[in-house]
């Protein structure tokens, strides 16, 4: 691409919620431009754009895929979206990287919070828009209740460029409000042909057009009295104020067909070319200088330093990682170097790859508002800035979603476990709104994602890619173990048995801390009772002995532990004789020192429709949830509330049926509390059950 067509690229994003078509309008936009040969249909697995065998296999995009087509000497580079709740995660990072969207409206179905999401996320990024209502030829769909819903649920000003023509089965063509010519596809055509208006479908043309005049009119005060004057206005004078407008954001142009029957597709492109900005007429990028961190821009322009930002990565097993950037400005070429200034290090692209679907072509350059990809960067990864090392700069972080449902995962066979934490960290690396760590109490493998589809997807491709089978489990809740009251015991381990003897002989007094105190061991010896020697083997006994718990195996924590008397034997007392008479003497000692269950505590921020706010509440109660308060949030209620962590374990799904899918919520760890009584016996119960059962699985 030559520096000069820079105005000539359009860089977008297909979106929408779930199931809106995103998919099979991108396989006709490929189709009609000539980049592809025949309609794919991701119903059928024919589909350029959904490759991943999970996605062939649910019909559902899981991942962004990206493609380029040529229109009317414009080259547009897309980004087919995800649109369902669990995968957002990645459509976000897309829009970092586009300049414009076609916003994609199901009118068979409902406008969910993922819609809301994304527009809300399309004004952060203040990203121009048009929407395209899809999916017409089928049944219940009603393209005026679409326009309703932009209306009354994102808040959007639509202005109607195509109308449908016939409704559900008999939908077969638009009538181009612009042009003011209709556009029909016969049965079992997919090649639309253009017509005159006459008879019913001139007269909703010419009301349509009147409509379009009005809003486009307000947009500029010189037009408005001309439109006032003459009552009509020009095709050209229409599309510039129109452009401008929706540069602005004050309008959004609403196109509609069907991706199926490839009707409405070219009249969509001409919107994508004609309304969408060029990286030329984007605001600059704002960064920071890598080096004084000083507020910095960079543009598109061809002649600035080189500067880009990676915003996904895919990572194969065999190919190795495939890092994906939109450059900023500057260009670059195969073979160049490049500085990360992220991570302070230098790298070196080998060639460059222009992205189709599944496949990549070698491409010999980039410039500003190309979308690109390079394999096998040493240190890069999604988030990062890659620029020329003598001007560093660095863009600010892509947006980070807090995982909401966390499994266990456990590893089939000895050679999966072995293989299960570098491969999840490749995964990780891949899909960044993924989380996994070891816990430390309970040792399980934690894997938390976005919902429960986005883990067994991620677990399906961690035994595709990686070969590594898991089961999933629900995680185990890290309970802890404390005490109440204060209390003296001794330990006494006396062992004879021929030869050198074992003796340890001491007395601990334990006392209660404050909560995340952990242990305080203090040595109160005097006159030399016990040696100094054996000291640390009484401290030794007391950690593992709290390691390994009192009531249920759990952890014990938040105790001051005393060694303030005992005795010794000159030729029997060992280090090991103290630790097994510390692990004694603290038994004892919990005993009579009113051991209690904690439980880690989860302060919880609950977004949910006014109309859910109630059965929210109630559902938070039943859970012994706290609720703190209630503030608004834009359209939301926002409830905050401290629960339980086991109470909430599986709460994504049982909240999104409380609020008919347009509830979310966030968890972070708050404090650990004494668990109730009837609820701690129960815990104990199950744990003394579970260490039975391994004990009889071990004879």
């Amino acid at each position: 691409m030559a520096v000069e067509e820079v105005g000539r690229l359009r860089t977008i994003a297909i979106v929408g919620q779930g199931g809106a078509g995103k998919t099979q309008l991108a396989e006709a936009m490929l189709f009609t431009s000539g980049a592809v040969s025949r309609l794919g249909r991701p119903d059928d697995g024919s589909a350029t754009m959904d490759f991943e065998p999970e996605e062939v296999s649910r019909h559902v995009s899981l991942n962004a895929a990206f493609h380029h087509l040529a229109w009317k000497k414009n080259e547009v580079i897309f980004a087919d979206t995800p649109g369902y709740n669990a995968f957002l995660g990645d459509t976000f990072n897309v829009l970092r990287a586009v300049d414009g969207l076609v916003f994609v409206v199901s009118p068979g179905a409902d406008m969910k919070v993922e819609a809301e999401k994304l527009w809300d996320a399309a004004n952060a990024n203040n990203l121009p828009r048009i929407a395209f209502v899809s999916r017409l030829d089928r049944e219940r769909t009603s393209f005026d209740e679409a326009i309703k819903d932009l209306e009354k649920t994102l808040k959007a000003r639509p202005v109607v460029l195509t109308l449908p023509v016939g409704e559900e089965g008999a939908f077969n063509g638009v009538i181009d409000l612009l042009t003011m010519k209709v556009w029909t596809v016969g049965e079992g055509s997919d090649k639309p042909r253009q017509e005159e208006l006459s008879g019913e479908l001139k007269a909703r043309a010419e009301q349509g057009r009147s409509v379009l005049c009005d809003a486009v009119a307000e947009m500029d005060d010189a037009l408005l009295e001309k439109y006032l004057e003459q009552g009509a206005l020009e095709e050209e004078e229409l599309r510039k104020v129109l452009r401008q407008a929706t540069l602005a954001g004050k309008l959004v142009p609403v196109l509609c067909g069907s991706g199926a029957r490839n009707i409405g597709i070219a009249q969509l492109l001409d919107g994508v070319v004609e309304l969408l900005p060029s990286p030329a007429e984007r605001p600059p990028f704002p960064c920071v200088n890598a080096g004084n961190g000083g507020p910095l821009e960079r543009s598109a322009d061809p002649s600035q330093p080189f500067a880009a930002l990676v915003f996904k990565t895919v990572v194969d097993p065999f190919a190795g990682k495939l890092s994906i950037f939109r450059v900023v400005s500057g260009r670059t070429t195969s073979d160049s170097p490049v500085f990360n200034a992220t991570r302070q290090s230098k790298e070196r692209f080998g060639q460059l790859l222009r992205l189709e679907g599944k496949k990549q072509a070698a491409l010999d350059a980039c410039l500003p508002g190309e979308i690109a990809a390079v394999a096998k960067l040493k240190d890069t990864y999604t988030g990062d800035t890659l620029c020329d090392e003598k001007s560093p700069v660095l863009f600010s972080p892509l947006p980070r979603l807090n995982p909401v449902i966390s499994f266990a995962l456990r590893p089939k066979s000895k050679n999966d476990e072995e293989r299960a934490s570098t491969s999840l960290q490749r995964l990780v690396e891949e899909d960044p709104a993924l989380q996994t760590h070891r816990d430390a109490q309970t040792h399980d493998i934690i894997l938390s994602g976005a919902g429960q589809m986005h883990i067994e997807v991620a677990v399906e491709k961690l035994k595709r890619k990686f070969n590594v089978e898991v089961e999933l489990q629900a995680p185990k809740v890290p309970y802890k173990e404390t005490i109440k009251g204060r209390a003296e015991a001794q330990g006494k381990y006396k062992r004879q048995s021929g030869g050198r003897g074992q003796y340890g002989d001491c007395w601990l007094r334990i006392e209660p801390l404050p909560r995340g105190k952990g242990l305080e061991f203090v040595d109160a010896i005097v006159g030399g009772v016990i040696p100094r020697q054996f000291v640390p083997s009484v401290e030794k006994g007391v950690r593992n002995t709290m390691a390994e718990g009192f009531l249920a195996g759990f952890e014990l924590v938040d105790m001051r532990v005393t060694v303030f008397d005992g005795s010794h034997h000159v030729v029997d007392s060992s280090d090991m004789a103290f630790q097994i008479a510390a692990s004694m003497g603290l038994k004892a000692a919990l005993e009579k020192a009113k051991p209690i269950l904690l439980e880690p505590i989860m302060s919880l921020e609950v977004a949910c429709p006014d109309e859910s706010m109630g059965d929210v509440i109630g559902d938070l109660n039943s859970r012994r949830g706290k609720v703190l308060g209630v503030d608004r949030r834009g359209s939301s209620q926002i409830i905050k509330a401290l629960v339980p962590m086991a109470e909430i374990l599986r709460y994504a799904p049982e909240l999104r049926s409380l609020t008919s899918g347009r509830g979310s919520f966030e968890a972070q760890f708050a404090q650990y509390e004494e668990v109730p009584s009837q609820v701690a016996e129960k815990i104990i119960k199950e744990a003394h059950e579970a260490a039975a059962a391994k004990n009889r699985a071990h004879v």
